[in-house]
Protein backbone atom coordinates (compact mmCIF):
# COMPACT_ATOMS: atom_id res chain seq x y z
CA UNK A 1 0.00 0.00 0.00
CA UNK A 2 1.47 3.45 -0.85
CA UNK A 3 1.94 5.91 1.96
CA UNK A 4 -0.98 7.86 0.54
CA UNK A 5 -3.26 5.04 0.93
CA UNK A 6 -2.34 4.19 4.22
CA UNK A 7 -2.82 7.64 5.03
CA UNK A 8 -6.39 7.47 3.93
CA UNK A 9 -7.00 4.03 5.17
CA UNK A 10 -5.97 5.56 9.04
CA UNK A 11 -8.22 8.63 8.49
CA UNK A 12 -10.86 5.82 7.60
CA UNK A 13 -10.09 4.53 10.43
CA UNK A 14 -9.93 6.98 13.07
CA UNK A 15 -12.90 9.31 11.39
CA UNK A 16 -15.11 7.08 9.22
CA UNK A 17 -17.85 7.32 11.55
CA UNK A 18 -19.07 5.10 14.62
CA UNK A 19 -19.78 1.64 14.70
CA UNK A 20 -22.72 0.64 16.43
CA UNK A 21 -22.45 -0.27 20.26
CA UNK A 22 -23.89 -3.42 19.80
CA UNK A 23 -22.44 -4.58 16.91
CA UNK A 24 -18.90 -3.72 18.81
CA UNK A 25 -20.09 -5.89 21.63
CA UNK A 26 -20.31 -9.02 19.22
CA UNK A 27 -17.28 -8.24 17.49
CA UNK A 28 -15.45 -8.39 21.10
CA UNK A 29 -16.71 -11.17 21.76
CA UNK A 30 -16.50 -12.93 18.52
CA UNK A 31 -12.36 -11.58 18.85
CA UNK A 32 -12.28 -12.12 22.17
CA UNK A 33 -8.16 -11.35 23.32
CA UNK A 34 -7.19 -10.93 19.59
CA UNK A 35 -7.16 -8.12 17.27
CA UNK A 36 -8.61 -8.48 13.83
CA UNK A 37 -5.10 -8.75 12.57
CA UNK A 38 -4.04 -11.86 14.70
CA UNK A 39 -7.84 -13.41 13.14
CA UNK A 40 -7.18 -12.46 9.61
CA UNK A 41 -3.39 -13.76 9.07
CA UNK A 42 -2.99 -13.50 5.33
CA UNK A 43 -0.39 -11.06 3.44
CA UNK A 44 -0.86 -7.36 3.63
CA UNK A 45 -3.14 -6.57 1.05
CA UNK A 46 -1.38 -4.15 -1.98
CA UNK A 47 -2.49 -2.77 -5.02
CA UNK A 48 -1.02 -3.62 -8.28
CA UNK A 49 -1.44 -3.85 -11.89
CA UNK A 50 -0.57 -6.43 -14.64
CA UNK A 51 2.81 -7.47 -15.71
CA UNK A 52 3.97 -5.07 -18.14
CA UNK A 53 3.10 -1.47 -16.43
CA UNK A 54 0.69 0.58 -15.45
CA UNK A 55 -3.12 0.40 -16.98
CA UNK A 56 -5.39 3.26 -18.76
CA UNK A 57 -5.48 6.06 -16.44
CA UNK A 58 -9.53 4.80 -15.13
CA UNK A 59 -8.40 1.24 -14.82
CA UNK A 60 -10.08 -0.18 -17.44
CA UNK A 61 -8.09 -3.05 -19.98
CA UNK A 62 -9.28 -5.49 -22.23
CA UNK A 63 -8.47 -8.83 -21.25
CA UNK A 64 -8.75 -12.65 -23.28
CA UNK A 65 -11.23 -15.45 -21.39
CA UNK A 66 -9.49 -18.03 -21.05
CA UNK A 67 -11.73 -20.58 -18.20
CA UNK A 68 -14.50 -19.99 -16.89
CA UNK A 69 -15.42 -22.36 -13.68
CA UNK A 70 -17.95 -22.52 -11.34
CA UNK A 71 -18.26 -18.87 -9.84
CA UNK A 72 -14.76 -17.57 -11.59
CA UNK A 73 -14.03 -16.11 -14.66
CA UNK A 74 -10.52 -16.53 -15.41
CA UNK A 75 -9.15 -13.69 -17.66
CA UNK A 76 -5.73 -13.71 -19.87
CA UNK A 77 -4.54 -9.59 -19.22
CA UNK A 78 -1.93 -10.25 -21.61
CA UNK A 79 2.05 -11.46 -20.88
CA UNK A 80 1.99 -13.68 -17.51
CA UNK A 81 -1.23 -11.85 -15.94
CA UNK A 82 -4.44 -13.01 -15.70
CA UNK A 83 -7.49 -12.02 -13.31
CA UNK A 84 -10.46 -13.75 -12.16
CA UNK A 85 -13.65 -12.37 -12.22
CA UNK A 86 -16.49 -13.09 -10.16
CA UNK A 87 -19.46 -14.75 -12.44
CA UNK A 88 -21.63 -13.43 -10.33
CA UNK A 89 -21.42 -9.81 -11.62
CA UNK A 90 -22.88 -10.92 -14.75
CA UNK A 91 -26.18 -11.39 -13.39
CA UNK A 92 -29.25 -12.69 -15.61
CA UNK A 93 -26.73 -11.96 -18.63
CA UNK A 94 -25.08 -15.10 -20.31
CA UNK A 95 -21.58 -15.86 -19.11
CA UNK A 96 -18.88 -15.04 -21.34
CA UNK A 97 -17.23 -17.42 -23.92
CA UNK A 98 -13.67 -18.92 -23.71
CA UNK A 99 -11.97 -16.84 -25.90
CA UNK A 100 -13.90 -13.75 -26.30
CA UNK A 101 -12.66 -10.25 -25.55
CA UNK A 102 -14.07 -8.31 -22.41
CA UNK A 103 -13.57 -5.57 -20.66
CA UNK A 104 -12.81 -5.37 -17.39
CA UNK A 105 -11.23 -2.87 -14.37
CA UNK A 106 -7.85 -3.85 -12.36
CA UNK A 107 -9.33 -3.97 -8.39
CA UNK A 108 -6.54 -5.15 -6.83
CA UNK A 109 -3.73 -8.33 -6.61
CA UNK A 110 -4.40 -11.48 -4.51
CA UNK A 111 -0.74 -12.64 -3.83
CA UNK A 112 -1.82 -15.74 -2.13
CA UNK A 113 -3.39 -16.87 -5.20
CA UNK A 114 -0.77 -14.89 -7.72
CA UNK A 115 -3.88 -13.39 -9.51
CA UNK A 116 -5.29 -10.13 -10.31
CA UNK A 117 -8.55 -9.25 -9.25
CA UNK A 118 -10.81 -7.78 -11.56
CA UNK A 119 -14.65 -6.24 -11.23
CA UNK A 120 -16.70 -5.37 -14.33
CA UNK A 121 -17.24 -1.39 -14.70
CA UNK A 122 -19.89 -0.84 -12.06
CA UNK A 123 -19.91 -3.55 -10.00
CA UNK A 124 -20.98 -3.42 -6.66
CA UNK A 125 -17.69 -4.82 -5.16
CA UNK A 126 -16.05 -2.77 -6.56
CA UNK A 127 -14.02 -1.95 -3.77
CA UNK A 128 -9.97 -0.45 -3.31
CA UNK A 129 -8.07 1.97 -0.41
CA UNK A 130 -9.09 4.82 -2.84
CA UNK A 131 -12.75 4.81 -2.38
CA UNK A 132 -14.04 2.27 0.09
CA UNK A 133 -16.04 3.90 3.10
CA UNK A 134 -18.78 3.24 5.74
CA UNK A 135 -21.44 1.60 4.37
CA UNK A 136 -20.79 0.83 1.07
CA UNK A 137 -21.80 -2.69 -0.35
CA UNK A 138 -19.09 -4.62 -1.62
CA UNK A 139 -18.78 -8.30 -2.62
CA UNK A 140 -16.32 -10.93 -1.06
CA UNK A 141 -15.11 -14.56 -1.09
CA UNK A 142 -15.05 -16.52 2.25
CA UNK A 143 -11.33 -17.37 2.03
CA UNK A 144 -11.20 -19.04 5.75
CA UNK A 145 -13.72 -19.26 9.08
CA UNK A 146 -13.11 -19.15 12.52
CA UNK A 147 -15.50 -19.48 15.67
CA UNK A 148 -15.99 -15.65 15.36
CA UNK A 149 -16.87 -15.69 11.80
CA UNK A 150 -16.05 -15.76 8.68
CA UNK A 151 -12.89 -14.44 6.57
CA UNK A 152 -13.06 -12.26 3.45
CA UNK A 153 -11.04 -11.56 0.69
CA UNK A 154 -12.85 -8.45 -1.17
CA UNK A 155 -10.75 -7.65 -4.37
CA UNK A 156 -7.90 -7.92 -1.81
CA UNK A 157 -8.45 -6.58 0.68
CA UNK A 158 -8.85 -8.72 3.87
CA UNK A 159 -12.19 -8.48 5.47
CA UNK A 160 -14.10 -9.93 8.65
CA UNK A 161 -17.43 -10.83 9.21
CA UNK A 162 -19.14 -11.58 12.77
CA UNK A 163 -20.77 -14.96 13.00
CA UNK A 164 -23.99 -12.47 14.36
CA UNK A 165 -23.68 -10.64 10.86
CA UNK A 166 -23.98 -13.72 8.31
CA UNK A 167 -27.90 -14.75 8.65
CA UNK A 168 -30.92 -12.97 10.53
CA UNK A 169 -30.64 -16.11 12.31
CA UNK A 170 -28.28 -17.73 14.61
CA UNK A 171 -25.60 -20.09 12.20
CA UNK A 172 -23.95 -23.01 14.04
CA UNK A 173 -21.88 -24.64 10.93
CA UNK A 174 -20.04 -21.94 8.70
CA UNK A 175 -18.27 -24.58 6.82
CA UNK A 176 -20.63 -24.35 4.07
CA UNK A 177 -19.66 -20.88 3.24
CA UNK A 178 -15.72 -21.11 2.66
CA UNK A 179 -15.11 -20.24 -1.01
CA UNK A 180 -18.70 -18.54 -1.39
CA UNK A 181 -19.00 -14.73 -2.54
CA UNK A 182 -21.03 -12.76 -0.51
CA UNK A 183 -22.69 -9.69 -0.79
CA UNK A 184 -22.47 -6.94 2.51
CA UNK A 185 -22.14 -3.61 3.87
CA UNK A 186 -18.58 -2.13 5.23
CA UNK A 187 -19.19 -1.71 8.87
CA UNK A 188 -15.80 -0.67 10.20
CA UNK A 189 -12.58 0.68 8.38
CA UNK A 190 -9.26 -0.88 10.26
CA UNK A 191 -5.56 0.00 9.09
CA UNK A 192 -4.88 -2.96 6.84
CA UNK A 193 -8.65 -4.74 7.27
CA UNK A 194 -12.26 -3.99 7.32
CA UNK A 195 -15.27 -5.24 9.12
CA UNK A 196 -18.29 -6.04 6.71
CA UNK A 197 -21.79 -7.91 7.21
CA UNK A 198 -24.89 -8.92 5.29
CA UNK A 199 -27.60 -8.77 8.49
CA UNK A 200 -28.58 -5.27 7.54
CA UNK A 201 -28.67 -6.39 3.60
CA UNK A 202 -30.48 -9.08 4.48
CA UNK A 203 -33.26 -7.34 6.73
CA UNK A 204 -33.61 -4.83 3.97
CA UNK A 205 -34.45 -7.52 1.63
CA UNK A 206 -36.44 -8.92 3.68
CA UNK A 207 -38.43 -5.76 4.77
CA UNK A 208 -39.15 -5.49 1.09
CA UNK A 209 -39.73 -8.75 0.27
CA UNK A 210 -42.33 -8.07 2.98
CA UNK A 211 -43.95 -4.91 2.01
CA UNK A 212 -44.49 -6.22 -1.64
CA UNK A 213 -46.26 -9.75 -0.03
CA UNK A 214 -48.47 -7.73 2.60
CA UNK A 215 -49.49 -5.58 -0.50
CA UNK A 216 -50.31 -8.68 -2.42
CA UNK A 217 -52.47 -10.69 0.69
CA UNK A 218 -56.12 -10.69 1.19
CA UNK A 219 -58.23 -11.98 3.49
CA UNK A 220 -59.91 -15.58 2.72
CA UNK A 221 -56.91 -16.48 0.61
CA UNK A 222 -55.29 -19.68 0.76
CA UNK A 223 -51.67 -19.51 0.59
CA UNK A 224 -48.60 -22.15 0.99
CA UNK A 225 -45.72 -21.45 4.54
CA UNK A 226 -43.56 -22.54 6.18
CA UNK A 227 -43.43 -23.62 9.77
CA UNK A 228 -41.25 -21.76 11.44
CA UNK A 229 -41.12 -21.53 15.27
CA UNK A 230 -44.05 -23.47 17.63
CA UNK A 231 -45.39 -21.85 20.66
CA UNK A 232 -47.58 -22.65 23.38
CA UNK A 233 -50.14 -20.99 22.08
CA UNK A 234 -49.79 -22.02 18.45
CA UNK A 235 -47.42 -21.62 15.15
CA UNK A 236 -45.48 -18.54 13.27
CA UNK A 237 -45.79 -19.68 9.75
CA UNK A 238 -43.80 -17.90 7.05
CA UNK A 239 -45.76 -16.91 3.86
CA UNK A 240 -43.05 -15.49 1.62
CA UNK A 241 -40.83 -13.66 4.06
CA UNK A 242 -44.42 -12.92 6.24
CA UNK A 243 -44.81 -14.49 9.33
CA UNK A 244 -48.70 -15.15 10.25
CA UNK A 245 -49.83 -17.11 13.50
CA UNK A 246 -51.55 -19.67 13.23
CA UNK A 247 -53.41 -20.26 16.75
CA UNK A 248 -54.01 -23.45 18.50
CA UNK A 249 -57.82 -22.62 17.90
CA UNK A 250 -57.60 -22.37 14.06
CA UNK A 251 -55.25 -25.59 13.56
CA UNK A 252 -58.15 -28.18 14.13
CA UNK A 253 -61.60 -28.85 14.70
CA UNK A 254 -60.74 -31.00 17.24
CA UNK A 255 -59.59 -29.86 20.51
CA UNK A 256 -55.71 -29.58 20.24
CA UNK A 257 -53.46 -29.38 23.70
CA UNK A 258 -50.10 -29.24 21.97
CA UNK A 259 -49.35 -27.19 18.79
CA UNK A 260 -46.69 -29.91 17.98
CA UNK A 261 -48.83 -33.06 17.73
CA UNK A 262 -50.63 -31.00 14.80
CA UNK A 263 -47.24 -29.06 13.07
CA UNK A 264 -43.58 -29.22 13.21
CA UNK A 265 -40.75 -27.07 12.13
CA UNK A 266 -39.62 -26.82 8.47
CA UNK A 267 -43.05 -28.64 7.68
CA UNK A 268 -45.30 -26.59 4.43
CA UNK A 269 -48.49 -26.13 5.06
CA UNK A 270 -51.72 -24.26 3.31
CA UNK A 271 -53.41 -22.05 5.13
CA UNK A 272 -55.87 -19.58 4.97
CA UNK A 273 -55.80 -16.28 5.90
CA UNK A 274 -58.15 -14.95 8.22
CA UNK A 275 -57.36 -11.79 8.91
CA UNK A 276 -54.94 -8.90 8.16
CA UNK A 277 -54.09 -5.92 10.58
CA UNK A 278 -52.33 -3.33 8.16
CA UNK A 279 -51.50 -1.16 10.98
CA UNK A 280 -50.06 -3.64 13.70
CA UNK A 281 -48.39 -5.19 10.70
CA UNK A 282 -49.85 -8.72 12.12
CA UNK A 283 -51.64 -11.61 9.82
CA UNK A 284 -53.87 -14.54 11.33
CA UNK A 285 -53.83 -17.72 9.58
CA UNK A 286 -56.32 -21.22 9.99
CA UNK A 287 -54.96 -24.18 9.33
CA UNK A 288 -58.88 -26.13 9.80
CA UNK A 289 -60.28 -23.51 7.25
CA UNK A 290 -58.93 -25.24 4.36
CA UNK A 291 -60.63 -28.09 5.42
CA UNK A 292 -64.19 -29.64 4.85
CA UNK A 293 -66.43 -28.16 8.21
CA UNK A 294 -67.37 -31.90 9.66
CA UNK A 295 -70.41 -29.84 11.28
CA UNK A 296 -72.15 -29.07 8.12
CA UNK A 297 -74.61 -32.07 7.35
CA UNK A 298 -74.33 -33.20 10.78
CA UNK A 299 -78.09 -32.82 11.56
CA UNK A 300 -78.85 -35.88 8.36
CA UNK A 301 -75.56 -37.52 9.93
CA UNK A 302 -76.23 -37.71 13.76
CA UNK A 303 -80.27 -38.02 14.19
CA UNK A 304 -82.22 -37.71 17.28
CA UNK A 305 -83.05 -41.12 19.16
CA UNK A 306 -79.58 -42.75 17.64
CA UNK A 307 -77.77 -44.52 19.65
CA UNK A 308 -73.70 -44.10 18.35
CA UNK A 309 -70.51 -44.99 19.80
CA UNK A 310 -67.65 -42.23 20.64
CA UNK A 311 -64.22 -41.59 22.93
CA UNK A 312 -64.74 -39.61 26.32
CA UNK A 313 -62.19 -36.57 25.45
CA UNK A 314 -62.74 -34.24 28.13
CA UNK A 315 -64.43 -33.98 31.59
CA UNK A 316 -66.24 -30.65 33.21
CA UNK A 317 -68.10 -30.05 36.28
CA UNK A 318 -71.42 -30.47 34.06
CA UNK A 319 -70.93 -33.23 32.16
CA UNK A 320 -68.20 -35.38 29.67
CA UNK A 321 -67.27 -34.48 26.30
CA UNK A 322 -67.71 -37.00 23.49
CA UNK A 323 -65.32 -36.73 20.37
CA UNK A 324 -67.96 -38.88 17.76
CA UNK A 325 -65.57 -37.84 14.93
CA UNK A 326 -62.74 -35.72 14.09
CA UNK A 327 -64.36 -32.60 14.92
CA UNK A 328 -67.48 -33.28 16.36
CA UNK A 329 -67.91 -33.46 19.84
CA UNK A 330 -70.80 -34.05 21.79
CA UNK A 331 -71.74 -33.13 25.89
CA UNK A 332 -73.28 -35.76 28.01
CA UNK A 333 -75.01 -33.67 30.85
CA UNK A 334 -74.16 -34.68 34.45
CA UNK A 335 -77.85 -35.38 34.65
CA UNK A 336 -78.01 -37.49 31.55
CA UNK A 337 -75.25 -40.02 32.85
CA UNK A 338 -76.97 -42.98 35.14
CA UNK A 339 -80.17 -43.42 36.43
CA UNK A 340 -79.28 -44.98 39.52
CA UNK A 341 -77.59 -42.32 41.37
CA UNK A 342 -76.99 -38.78 42.35
CA UNK A 343 -73.75 -37.71 40.61
CA UNK A 344 -71.36 -35.21 41.89
CA UNK A 345 -69.07 -35.32 38.90
CA UNK A 346 -68.75 -36.89 35.97
CA UNK A 347 -65.94 -39.10 36.58
CA UNK A 348 -67.91 -40.72 39.16
CA UNK A 349 -69.16 -42.69 36.28
CA UNK A 350 -66.83 -42.33 32.82
CA UNK A 351 -63.34 -41.46 32.64
CA UNK A 352 -61.22 -39.79 29.79
CA UNK A 353 -60.40 -42.34 26.74
CA UNK A 354 -63.64 -43.99 27.62
CA UNK A 355 -65.36 -45.50 24.70
CA UNK A 356 -69.33 -45.24 25.44
CA UNK A 357 -72.37 -45.50 23.17
CA UNK A 358 -74.60 -43.11 23.74
CA UNK A 359 -78.09 -41.61 22.66
CA UNK A 360 -78.55 -38.24 20.85
CA UNK A 361 -80.99 -35.89 22.16
CA UNK A 362 -80.33 -33.19 20.31
CA UNK A 363 -78.21 -31.86 17.36
CA UNK A 364 -77.86 -28.39 16.72
CA UNK A 365 -75.20 -27.46 14.27
CA UNK A 366 -75.60 -23.64 13.79
CA UNK A 367 -74.18 -23.59 17.48
CA UNK A 368 -72.12 -26.60 16.92
CA UNK A 369 -74.07 -28.85 19.70
CA UNK A 370 -74.46 -32.03 19.95
CA UNK A 371 -76.47 -33.70 23.61
CA UNK A 372 -76.27 -36.84 24.52
CA UNK A 373 -77.59 -39.26 26.91
CA UNK A 374 -75.90 -42.06 28.51
CA UNK A 375 -78.51 -43.44 30.86
CA UNK A 376 -81.04 -43.33 28.11
CA UNK A 377 -78.73 -46.37 26.13
CA UNK A 378 -80.45 -49.01 28.56
CA UNK A 379 -83.57 -49.81 30.29
CA UNK A 380 -85.62 -46.88 31.77
CA UNK A 381 -86.34 -48.27 35.47
CA UNK A 382 -89.24 -44.82 35.21
CA UNK A 383 -91.43 -46.82 32.58
CA UNK A 384 -94.50 -48.79 33.78
CA UNK A 385 -93.42 -46.68 37.38
CA UNK A 386 -97.37 -46.13 38.26
CA UNK A 387 -97.97 -49.84 37.89
CA UNK A 388 -95.29 -51.15 39.87
CA UNK A 389 -95.60 -48.22 42.72
CA UNK A 390 -99.30 -47.31 42.68
CA UNK A 391 -100.93 -45.13 45.01
CA UNK A 392 -101.73 -46.11 48.22
CA UNK A 393 -99.53 -48.84 48.09
CA UNK A 394 -96.85 -49.55 50.99
CA UNK A 395 -93.37 -49.62 49.64
CA UNK A 396 -89.66 -49.92 51.54
CA UNK A 397 -86.89 -48.49 50.38
CA UNK A 398 -83.48 -46.58 51.49
CA UNK A 399 -82.92 -42.76 52.36
CA UNK A 400 -80.29 -41.54 49.90
CA UNK A 401 -79.99 -37.68 50.80
CA UNK A 402 -81.90 -35.28 52.35
CA UNK A 403 -83.11 -31.49 51.84
CA UNK A 404 -84.68 -29.00 53.91
CA UNK A 405 -88.01 -30.04 52.03
CA UNK A 406 -87.69 -33.25 52.40
CA UNK A 407 -86.01 -37.20 52.37
CA UNK A 408 -85.28 -39.27 48.95
CA UNK A 409 -85.97 -42.48 49.37
CA UNK A 410 -84.68 -45.33 46.53
CA UNK A 411 -86.88 -47.55 45.48
CA UNK A 412 -85.05 -49.19 42.76
CA UNK A 413 -81.66 -48.16 41.18
CA UNK A 414 -82.67 -44.92 39.22
CA UNK A 415 -86.24 -44.21 40.98
CA UNK A 416 -86.35 -41.75 43.83
CA UNK A 417 -89.41 -40.68 45.49
CA UNK A 418 -89.76 -38.02 47.84
CA UNK A 419 -90.96 -37.81 51.45
CA UNK A 420 -92.13 -34.19 52.16
CA UNK A 421 -90.93 -32.49 55.86
CA UNK A 422 -94.57 -32.76 55.96
CA UNK A 423 -95.30 -36.36 55.71
CA UNK A 424 -92.56 -37.32 57.80
CA UNK A 425 -94.65 -37.64 60.93
CA UNK A 426 -97.72 -36.81 62.88
CA UNK A 427 -95.46 -34.82 64.99
CA UNK A 428 -94.09 -31.69 64.06
CA UNK A 429 -90.84 -31.92 62.40
CA UNK A 430 -88.11 -29.45 62.35
CA UNK A 431 -85.76 -30.93 60.21
CA UNK A 432 -85.53 -33.51 58.28
CA UNK A 433 -82.89 -35.25 59.77
CA UNK A 434 -84.45 -35.14 63.23
CA UNK A 435 -86.72 -37.70 61.59
CA UNK A 436 -84.52 -39.96 58.59
CA UNK A 437 -80.98 -39.90 58.15
CA UNK A 438 -79.09 -40.82 54.51
CA UNK A 439 -79.00 -45.06 54.46
CA UNK A 440 -82.09 -45.43 57.02
CA UNK A 441 -84.38 -48.17 55.43
CA UNK A 442 -87.70 -46.99 55.61
CA UNK A 443 -91.58 -47.71 54.83
CA UNK A 444 -93.79 -45.54 53.67
CA UNK A 445 -97.48 -45.15 51.39
CA UNK A 446 -97.33 -43.92 47.94
CA UNK A 447 -99.86 -40.60 47.72
CA UNK A 448 -99.26 -40.13 43.71
CA UNK A 449 -97.00 -40.96 40.36
CA UNK A 450 -96.13 -38.93 38.04
CA UNK A 451 -94.25 -41.18 35.19
CA UNK A 452 -93.55 -38.12 32.78
CA UNK A 453 -92.48 -35.47 35.40
CA UNK A 454 -90.62 -38.54 36.93
CA UNK A 455 -91.88 -38.34 40.76
CA UNK A 456 -93.35 -39.99 43.02
CA UNK A 457 -94.82 -38.62 46.42
CA UNK A 458 -94.80 -40.63 49.54
CA UNK A 459 -95.60 -39.84 52.97
CA UNK A 460 -94.49 -41.94 56.12
CA UNK A 461 -97.15 -40.07 58.68
CA UNK A 462 -99.99 -41.80 56.57
CA UNK A 463 -98.50 -45.32 56.66
CA UNK A 464 -98.88 -45.19 60.54
CA UNK A 465 -102.48 -43.32 59.83
CA UNK A 466 -103.82 -45.95 58.27
CA UNK A 467 -102.67 -49.15 61.12
CA UNK A 468 -103.70 -47.10 64.01
CA UNK A 469 -107.06 -47.81 63.06
CA UNK A 470 -107.02 -51.57 63.41
CA UNK A 471 -104.76 -51.55 66.79
CA UNK A 472 -107.41 -49.35 68.16
CA UNK A 473 -110.21 -51.84 67.16
CA UNK A 474 -107.86 -54.95 69.06
CA UNK A 475 -107.50 -52.71 72.50
CA UNK A 476 -110.45 -53.84 74.79
CA UNK A 477 -113.00 -51.31 76.36
CA UNK A 478 -111.87 -48.94 78.11
CA UNK A 479 -114.11 -48.51 81.71
CA UNK A 480 -116.88 -46.06 82.52
CA UNK A 481 -114.73 -43.21 84.24
CA UNK A 482 -116.11 -42.80 88.05
CA UNK A 483 -118.01 -39.92 88.62
CA UNK A 484 -116.46 -37.40 91.25
CA UNK A 485 -118.01 -35.70 94.13
CA UNK A 486 -117.14 -32.39 92.33
CA UNK A 487 -119.51 -33.43 89.44
CA UNK A 488 -122.56 -34.47 91.21
CA UNK A 489 -125.10 -31.66 92.02
CA UNK A 490 -124.74 -30.31 95.25
CA UNK A 491 -128.27 -30.29 97.04
CA UNK A 492 -130.40 -27.39 97.10
CA UNK A 493 -128.59 -25.78 94.34
CA UNK A 494 -130.21 -25.07 90.59
CA UNK A 495 -129.01 -27.39 88.07
CA UNK A 496 -128.46 -25.37 84.71
CA UNK A 497 -128.39 -27.50 81.14
CA UNK A 498 -125.41 -28.80 80.14
CA UNK A 499 -124.37 -28.99 83.88
CA UNK A 500 -121.51 -28.07 85.50
CA UNK A 501 -122.34 -24.85 86.73
CA UNK A 502 -125.36 -24.69 89.67
CA UNK A 503 -126.33 -21.99 92.84
CA UNK A 504 -124.43 -23.86 95.16
CA UNK A 505 -121.22 -23.43 93.15
CA UNK A 506 -121.89 -19.54 93.48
Amino acid sequence: MSSKEQQKAANMYTGGGQIDPELQKELDAALGDMSLEDIVDTETPRRSVPAGGEGPKDGLVHGRVIAVQGEDVFVDLGGKSEGVLPALQFGDEALPEVGSVIEVKVTGYNAAEGLVTLSRKGAVEEASWEAIEVGQVVEGRVTALNTGGLELNVNGIRAFMPISQIELHRIDDLAPYVNQRLTAKVLEIRKDSVVIGRRELLEEQAAAARAETMAELTEGQVVTGTVRSIVSYGAFVDIGGVDGLLHVSDMSYSRVEDPATVVQPGQQVQVAILKIDRERDRISLGLKQVKPDPWEGAQTKWVVDDIVSGRVVRLADFGAFVELEEGIDGLIPISELTFERRVKHPSDVVKVGDVVRVRVLKVEPERKRISLSLKKVGDDPWIGAAGRWPADSLVEGTVVRTADFGAFVQLTPGVEGLVHISELSNDHVRAVTDAVRPGDTVKAKVLSVDEDARRISLSIKALSDTVAPAVQEAAPEAPARAVSKRDKPRRGGLEFPGGGLSLGNL
